[in-house]
């Protein structure tokens, strides 16, 4: 029989005991968020990570901090409260305002451009619906593959219906909705429909139906003019080290790219999600529904739906995701909704290794071993180019290969990323001769006879432009950039 005199010692143990059976999952968030921090620290370090970080689990904020610069001129750091330019990451807002307006009853998915937008061009407005703008299986010409948009038009102060004339109504490469292809027009022409239905510009309905409910009083739409406290500023790379973004025109992205966030406020947007209150459950499973393969996944609504495989497991988790990339930046949202983790990724010196630092995030999270970063080919061998040459550079490839293949990463993406640097800089016969490099290091790759075709075309050499572009065709038959280019080279010989 327990006295009263023995129930106090009795609780003590019981609380005691408690208490040591909750320490564990304690001290597991606290184990996992340092080992995240060792990881981005050693991605920081080799080259490719310059930005913040959040990472969540079970639905609370278990890490979240900056590495590098924010504004190199000043030696200003990133912090979790810089603000990025998000890219493509807006599309997903674009997404929960259509589906906001189907919910009130003010648009239909099978309802074609040519309903909202009565001027645009009738023969194919009106075969295009809203749900193929938002799945990208419209076959409109995407604006940003047009020749010289990338390097010219970004920069030119055009208005939106100079832009929906001139770059969103191009001929249809296929007919909607027999295929997927990746199309920021698309978001380009539902964010001003957003606009004409509702009578109120893409930013008013932004704050009013998102960012105010969902709590997000650091996010928007970014104005090139505008003065924004605690700004990122984009660098790109060369061989010579970083250098300050091209300049880019904001509203020319409009729906497709043009906001900024913080990694913090992506926290509050994903929270939003798993509520109610910007979207019912029967419309937000419309919207997360697969619809298209795309990306080794399915492409829902501004969403890309995978299952990423754990290591060493058989294993995979659900993942619903999406990138963004606009001068400068690079940036990933990343949920796991079933367990409610959630991994936000901004990097502020332009296309980098967001999608692997994921993957391995994932592994961290659910104790699974990761692949720790590894030194970046890219800089290496920039670096060697810069103070010495190419040969010398193509010499230590050769040397790093084989006797240092542990500690560096010799995936094709990097001998590609240091060609582009090379051709942005005109340094043409450089660019060719790294690009063949990787030619020969995977001949099965598409991507990499792809790139050496259109240094081959800078350069003015047609025929061994087409014998790549054909190549990397072979080897992948949707590869649309090689169609796209052998019908412009064909039609000017």
């Amino acid at each position: 029989m327990l006295t009263s005199q023995h129930r106090p010692v009795r609780f003590l143990i019981m609380a005691l005991a408690c208490l040591f059976i909750a320490m564990p999952a304690y001290v597991s968030a606290q184990d996992k968020a340092t080992e995240i921090d060792s990881y981005l620290s050693k991605a920081h370090e080799f080259g490719y990570f310059n930005g913040t970080a959040l990472v969540a689990e079970n639905g609370d904020v278990i890490y979240k901090n900056g590495f590098g610069q924010a504004n190199m001129d000043w030696q200003i750091p990133n912090k979790p409260d810089t603000k990025f330019r998000i890219g493509s990451i807006t599309k997903q807002f674009v997404a929960t305002m259509i589906m906001q307006l189907m919910e009130e009853g003010k648009i239909q998915l099978d309802n074609t451009i040519i309903d909202y937008l009565p001027d645009y061009r009738q023969d194919t407005g009106k075969k295009v619906t809203i749900h193929h703008l938002l799945n990208h299986t419209s076959g409109i010409l995407p604006y940003t593959s047009i020749p010289g948009f990338w390097t010219d038009s970004t920069r030119n102060h055009y208005s939106k219906d100079y832009m929906i004339k001139h770059f969103h109504s191009n001929d249809l490469e296929f007919e909607p909705g027999s295929k997927f292809k990746y199309n920021n027009t698309g978001y380009y022409l539902l964010a001003v429909i957003i606009e004409k239905i509702t009578g109120k510009s893409f930013e008013e309905n932004l704050k009013e139906r998102i960012l105010k409910p969902a709590g997000m009083m650091n996010s928007g739409v970014d104005r090139n003019q505008r003065i924004l406290e605690k700004r990122a500023q984009g660098y790109m790379k060369n061989i010579n080290g970083y250098i300050n973004e091209p300049y880019f025109y904001m509203p020319n992205a409009l729906g497709a790219g043009d906001m900024y966030s913080t990694v913090h406020d992506l926290y509050l947007w994903d929270q939003a999600l798993h509520a109610d209150q910007l979207l019912s459950e029967k419309y937000k499973d419309r919207m997360f529904e697969p619809s298209i393969k795309a990306f080794g996944g399915h492409y829902a609504y501004g969403w890309l739906i995978d299952y990423e495989k754990l290591n060493e497991s058989r294993d995979s988790v659900l993942t619903i995701s999406h990138g963004g990339g606009i001068n400068g930046f690079n940036t990933l949202i990343l949920r796991l909704v079933k367990d409610k983790h959630l991994i936000v990724l901004f990097n502020n010196t332009g296309p980098t290794k967001l999608g692997e630092m994921g993957k391995s995030i994932i592994n961290i999270l659910y104790d699974r071993p990761y692949n720790p970063p590894k030194r970046s080919l890219a800089e290496k061998l920039a670096k060697t180019i810069a103070e010495k040459d190419l040969q010398a550079a193509i010499d230590q490839y050769h040397d790093l290969k084989k006797n240092h293949a542990d500690k560096y990463d010799l995936s094709e993406t990097e001998l590609n990323r240091l060609g582009y640097r090379l051709l942005g800089q005109k340094k043409i016969d450089e660019a060719i001769q790294i690009f063949k490099l990787n030619v020969e290091a995977f001949p099965e790759a598409y991507n990499v006879y792809d790139s050496l075709g259109e240094a081959y075309m800078v350069k003015g050499n047609k025929e061994l432009a087409v014998k790549n572009y054909a190549k990397s065709l072979q080897l992948n038959p949707d590869n649309s950039n090689a169609i796209n280019m052998l019908a412009k080279i064909n039609k000017s010989l």
